[in-house]
């Protein structure tokens, strides 16, 4: 698979959290966008003024930007985050940050349609580069799926979005 190693500075993400089950994940999660999208991204997609702190929040940090998964409740569950890099102030009721330390992280484009094209490189990284990596492990406990929220489509067949994994060199 293609990858590259980018170091990357501490960063803060913004979002709203659901728990999501390891098993039913691929299904739920776009659900969970769609959710998000229609509760309060539509409003300002249509070119109006937020009307709620959960939508300027939405507009001030590019909320949609990015997708978190978080690995820290055991039991086949994990939280995921719809997000966006956070510029800071306040965090509106039902929306949480998380900050990612500084580190390198893999980089793995992906070309196609979300959320097919994605899930299969998803799948691929952590059935086939991940497993006996001689280089790589995994540092920490969450990874991200970046979305090109300018250019394109999420149904164009050369939509551009990546998946990024905190890595550090094996010993």
């Amino acid at each position: 698979m293609d990858y590259k190693i980018t170091p990357m500075f501490p960063f803060k993400v913004i979002g709203f959290q659901k728990v999501f089950d390891n098993e039913t994940a691929y299904a739920e999660i776009p659900k969970f966008w769609e959710e998000i999208c229609e509760k309060y991204a539509y409003n300002v997609y249509a070119g109006n003024a937020p009307s709620n702190p959960c939508e300027q929040a939405l507009v001030d940090n590019c909320i949609g930007e990015y997708g978190v998964c978080i690995d820290d409740i055991g039991d086949g569950k994990f939280r995921y985050l719809v997000a966006g890099r956070y510029t800071g102030g306040d965090v509106p009721e039902g929306m949480v940050v998380y900050e990612f330390p500084r580190s390198d992280w893999a980089v793995f484009d992906c070309i196609g349609p979300i959320p097919e094209a994605l899930q299969s490189v998803n799948t691929r990284i952590f059935k086939e580069w991940l497993p006996g990596n001689p280089e790589y492990e995994l540092c920490g406990n969450a990874n991200v799926e970046w979305y090109d929220c300018v250019n394109g489509e999420k149904t164009d067949p050369d939509y551009h979005s990546a998946i990024w994994l905190p890595v550090k060199r094996k010993r």
